[in-house]
């Protein structure tokens, strides 16, 4: 082989190598190069409570479909069957696309939320809405989020019409015996300050039952 040779193959190696190398890198960054924002969303927690414990946030929901509440009349204490919407409490921080920049955040960086929406799904692949999950909303919702602090924001995450229909409907008087587990996944959407969409995606496990009542 002569050195012409050898220096041709050895060029053609190294361009290989390189081509790989981008390409790579591009994969990796493709989900937080999206979009014309210079900034993107970053879920820290995505956490959610029953409506009949809604001071109890959890990574994992129990969905109580019916609630008997006490009540107390002039002829003793009946129970009152009560729906109640499940809140989720989602925590959101801003980080830059460019991570070798030494400038912080700015203003015009700061993402707002202005919509949300929720999907639920099956592992089983059974996931016709109305039959086997609830029906997917969007939901509105307002809270900025800039560089200096994380924000949490509350949202509805099962809304109470969901527990007077199908499928959820039928689980009232199963207790723990009927079941649905589902996966919540929930899109948050916003514009930084020049106009720039942003989304971002969390999931939570959400199980609906007819669970037993607090006291």
């Amino acid at each position: 082989m002569t050195r012409a040779q050898s220096t041709l193959i050895g060029r053609a190696v190294a361009a290989v190598v390189t081509v790989a190398s981008l390409l790579a890198t591009a994969g990796c960054g493709d989900a937080v190069l999206q979009g014309r924002s210079s900034s993107y969303l970053v879920v820290s927690t995505l956490q959610a409570a029953s409506g009949a414990k809604p001071q109890t946030f959890s990574t994992i929901l129990e969905s109580d479909v019916v609630t008997n509440v006490k009540l107390q009349t002039d002829a003793g204490t009946i129970l009152v069957p009560t729906v109640y919407e499940d809140l989720a409490q989602v925590a959101l921080k801003l980080a830059m696309k460019d991570p070798t920049s030494a400038v912080g955040p700015s203003d015009t960086n700061a993402i707002t939320i202005n919509r949300y929406h929720v999907e639920f799904v099956r592992s089983d692949g059974r996931n016709t809405q109305g039959v086997d999950v609830p029906y997917a909303f969007d939901g509105a919702m307002t809270g900025t989020v800039n560089g200096a602090i994380t924000q949490t924001l509350t949202f509805a995450l099962v809304r109470a019409q969901s527990k007077l229909e199908a499928p959820l409907m039928a689980l009232r008087g199963g207790g723990g015996a009927l079941l649905i587990s589902t996966i919540a996944n929930v899109t948050f959407y916003g514009k930084d300050q020049a106009g720039n969409a942003v989304t971002v995606t969390a999931s939570i496990s959400v199980n609906f039952a007819d669970w037993g009542d607090p006291a």
